[in-house]
């Protein structure tokens, strides 16, 4: 794709932007590093922000909807990776910078 049709992309620009705004609050920044060390369930990743689960599920179902996280269901707990295997590079770009 040419990069004049990058730069006027609505569906592109509204996609990156869902990414920004779902990595835009503090727990869900917070589990998203953590994904980027591996895999986790739910469970873990609601202690670590200590947080209630339905908090916690509303938050995943954001990063979910974004393409930020994959989820799989394995008995009865949610298990969450990195669907954007892009973003700890990322993150690690900015912890230099800010």
């Amino acid at each position: 794709m040419p990069k004049e049709l990058l730069l006027d992309n609505p569906s592109l620009i509204e996609a990156q932007s869902a990414v920004f705004k779902a990595l835009g609050h503090p727990a869900r920044l917070r589990m998203v590093r953590a994904l980027g060390q591996g895999e986790k369930c739910v469970c873990e990743l609601r202690d670590l922000v200590d947080l209630d689960m339905s908090t916690v599920s509303k938050h995943l179902s954001v990063l979910r909807n974004a393409g930020v996280v994959a989820s799989e269901k394995r008995g009865n707990w949610m298990h969450y990776r990195l669907a954007l295997t892009c973003v700890p590079g990322f993150l690690q770009c900015l912890e230099g910078k800010i």
